[in-house]
Formats: structure tokens, C-alpha cells, sequence
């Protein structure tokens, strides 16, 4: 059994849809616990309607908009708040939660504490390649300013998340650059990727890779600071939705757009549903001493039930254990 904290206030949409969720992870996993956060008239009704499912009363909600640092030292009785109070205080094993990014990765950082040895956490996910094959992909905007001994981390924390999450035996590393070769990118990418090659060029780094890349399945890791991830993750989005737009566009100028894109809906929404990386449960907070995910704002039942599932997945499969070894080895 492995219990895992999940916040029920968290996200764009109803906590019903979270309560959904965890009520299918619990479904699918029969040696899983949810220790559900939320307020009294949300939580408490479902947990008593089931039987692995514990109610972790909080009063209050950190809203999407407000600035991280200031809810959660203002917000102490938050469901983000107590709930990783609740994972550090060894009532859960994991956390997740549909809520505000920064406020998470805030709480999880001060109130779960760092790895040793860990300078930054960084956030990953899962994007899907051409080839079949998916990259673990860091970090996706925690950290916009980075040192290269950073990337040298985030490259073993995504190599650890990879072995458990896409189920990589040796996972290879790639740096984000503008161009392939070695001397490409400004002062500080080069410093990267000296500090990478020196640190895995002979095992694990591969060398640089482009931005057309990330979705090529070509690598098993890509790494970068946090401010080019955000900015080539948040591209590859907006030029999803705008694929998207025009599509339905045309498909109000003529009957035969129409029925075309009604033969092509099925594929469009499985496009949509990889890109999302609900599948793999969200992002994870990767170097913190426990696990943290953390789903989309517009969540779904889908999503939230694959977040349980992966943080579950995550504990089990010793990811924290795993990253610290990794660490501690290269100190």
C-alpha cells in the first residue's frame, strides 16, 4: 500500500472532477490509499463513501492568479499547504495536484525540503516523438536562470524519471541549443554543454539538439533552464492551437472540409490528448524529497486519475531514492 495526498481544490474546474479522478485511480489500483484535501463539504462526503480514502480538512484555496511565495505563507490551511505538510509529515508518500504551478513548487520546495545535494528542483514531463517514443523533457519553467552544474542535475533527475516513468534502461541526454554542433548557442548554453560532455560525454550525453527536435522522439532527455523551455513548450502549444483553429476554421467554409475533419476527429484528439502528457500524470517536480506532480489547470477526470497513478508509481518505483543516489554519487 502506498498513500497518496491528492488536492481536491485544485484546478480550473469543479473538485467533482478531481473526486472523479481519484475515485478511478482508486478503482485501478487496489493497493492504493488517497488522502484527499479539501474543504469539509467537498471531501468528507466522498471519503466516507470510501473506504481507502482518508479527508484532510483544509479552509482554504490558493487561487491560479495569486503570487506564490505570498498564498502560501499567507494560506497556511490551503489544500497545497497542508497537503505537502501532510507528505512531510510522512501521512502520505506522494502529492498531487491541478493547482497553481508556482505555488506548489513553492510549498514543495520549503515545506517538503530539497534532495541533498540538489541546488534547484526542475519541472518535467513527457512529450510525445514521431518516432513512437517519448522524451522526458526539462526543465519546463521553474528555474529561468541556471548554472551548467544545474543542467548536470536535471540531466540525472531526467534520467531517473525516465528509467520509471517511459521505462528507459540508459536514457541519453541532449541540450537544447540553436544548432546541432558543439559550439553552437550563447556563453552560457556552450558552458552547458561543456559541463555535460565532461560530466556524461562518454556515456550518457549525446550533444546538442534543436528546438525541432523536442518532438522527434530522437532523444530520451532533453534539458535546458527553465526560461527557453517554458518559451519552446509554450510555442509548440499555441501552434497546436492554432493547427487547430484553422482546421475547424475551414471546416465552416465548404461540406467537404466538413466531412474531413470529421474523419479526421479521432486523430486530432489522440494528437491533442499526447500533447497534454496527461497520460504520464502532468509534469513532476523532480528533487524534492518526495513526489510531487502537478496536473493542468483544465484538468480531467482522465488526468487526475493518471496524476494519482503516477505519483504512485513514483514512490514504488523509488524515484526520490533514485535521483539522491544519483546525486550523492556525483558529489
Amino acid at each position: 500500500m502506498c498513500t497518496i495526498c491528492v488536492d481536491a481544490m485544485g484546478g480550473d474546474r469543479e473538485p467533482q472532477v478531481v473526486l472523479d479522478g481519484v475515485e478511478a485511480a482508486l478503482a485501478q489500483d487496489q493497493d492504493l490509499k488517497v488522502l484527499v484535501a479539501g474543504n469539509e463539504d467537498v471531501v468528507a462526503p466522498f471519503c466516507e463513501r470510501h473506504d481507502r480514502a482518508t479527508a484532510l480538512v483544509t479552509t482554504q484555496t490558493i487561487g491560479m492568479g495569486e503570487h506564490p511565495t505570498e498564498a502560501i505563507r499567507e494560506k497556511k490551511d490551503s489544500s497545497i499547504v497542508r497537503g505537502l505538510a501532510a507528505v512531510r509529515a510522512g501521512e502520505a508518500d506522494g502529492f498531487f495536484s491541478a493547482g497553481s504551478t508556482g505555488a506548489i513548487f513553492a510549498a514543495a520546495t520549503f515545506g517538503v525540503g530539497r534532495i541533498r545535494g540538489i541546488k534547484r528542483p526542475a519541472i518535467a514531463c513527457a512529450v510525445p516523438g514521431l518516432s513512437g517514443k517519448n522524451t522526458v523533457y526539462l526543465d519546463m519553467g521553474a528555474n529561468a536562470d541556471v548554472r551548467p552544474e544545474m543542467l548536470v542535475q536535471f540531466a540525472h533527475m531526467g534520467r531517473a524519471y525516465s528509467r520509471i516513468a517511459l521505462g528507459v534502461e540508459d536514457p541519453k541526454v541532449a541540450l537544447l541549443s540553436n544548432g546541432s554542433e558543439d559550439t553552437k548557442g550563447s556563453e552560457a548554453v556552450v558552458a552547458e554543454h561543456e559541463a555535460l560532455a565532461a560530466a556524461g560525454g562518454d556515456t550518457w550525453f549525446v550533444g546538442n539538439c534543436e528546438g525541432t527536435d523536442i518532438l522527434t522522439g530522437r532523444f530520451d532527455v532533453i534539458v535546458t533552464d527553465g526560461f527557453a523551455g517554458n518559451v519552446a513548450l509554450k510555442s509548440i502549444e499555441g501552434t497546436a492551437k492554432f493547427i487547430m483553429k484553422r482546421v475547424m476554421n475551414a471546416t465552416k467554409e465548404s461540406k467537404r472540409a466538413l466531412l474531413g475533419a470529421g474523419l479526421l476527429k479521432p486523430a486530432l484528439k489522440s494528437i491533442a490528448a499526447d500533447l497534454s502528457g496527461d497520460a504520464y500524470g502532468g509534469a513532476a517536480l523532480l528533487g524534492v524529497k518526495a513526489p510531487v506532480f502537478i496536473g493542468h489547470g483544465a484538468t480531467s477526470v482522465e488526468a487526475v486519475k493518471h496524476g494519482t497513478l503516477a505519483t504512485a508509481a513514483a514512490v514504488r518505483g523509488e524515484l526520490v531514492d533514485k535521483i539522491a543516489h544519483t546525486i550523492a554519487e556525483e558529489r
